[in-house]
């Protein structure tokens, strides 16, 4: 199978002809491997328009809604990011390729261990992984540029995590709202100054943990 050949189309179609712009995102994501963080029995499906399952109930999501999640961070190179539900770690390993520094968290030991591994093997050795309750962020390597949660919180984003953004900084977080999921981003404008801005509709698994919410 030319994965290659998917990878371009799979950009063409679903990111730049959806309108996303961002250069340094297009192509990232042009360059990573999709295929290898998915079970290798989907792998023929990993560029496709949706998410994927990758054990534990938990999924890869859909390129598009990566696409906009790394584009929403507006990201320059230099940034020191947090990562709350790194999954499969495919957003880790692009994130790894836009920013200084990732620190990710996972609280699925099963999804974690192997995530690392594969990390390693494309040499993203810019990651830091842990294994605990995301909604508590990091508050040893705080503060972050940026914070990007691939979980549902409930209607208010966890307070740890809007804590442990510099001012300036940027959230992207999927909220559950009254006509269902939206992806959001929250920008701290001051110390208890945040400016919340909806993005699109989105479906992302629960948020678990002390202040993942309803």
């Amino acid at each position: 199978m030319d994965y290659a050949l998917l990878r371009k189309r799979m950009v063409e179609e679903q990111i730049v002809g959806r309108g996303l712009k961002d250069p340094r995102v297009i192509e990232v994501m042009r360059r990573l491997p999709r295929h290898l963080f998915v079970d290798s029995g989907l792998s023929h499906q990993a560029y496709g328009d949706s998410a994927l399952p990758i054990g534990e109930a938990q999924t890869i999501s859909q390129p598009y809604i990566v696409a906009v999640m790394l584009a929403s961070l507006n990201l320059g190179g230099s940034e020191q990011v947090l990562e709350i539900g790194m999954g499969s770690g495919y957003l880790t390993a692009l994130l790894s390729q836009l920013v200084k520094r990732v620190y990710a968290i996972e609280r699925l030991r099963s999804l974690a261990i192997p995530a690392r591994q594969l990390l390693d093997q494309l040499q993203c050795n810019n990651v830091l992984v842990k294994i605990f309750d995301g909604s508590y962020g990091w508050p040893d390597a705080a503060p972050f540029d940026a914070i990007v949660v691939s979980a549902v919180a409930s209607e208010k984003p966890p307070a740890p995590l809007l804590e442990q953004l510099v001012v300036g900084g940027r959230l992207i977080i999927p909220l559950n709202t009254e006509k269902g999921q939206y992806l959001y981003r929250i920008t701290r404008q001051g110390e208890n100054d945040f400016q919340s801005e909806p993005l699109l509709g989105c479906n992302f698994v629960k948020l678990v943990g002390r202040y993942g919410g309803r």
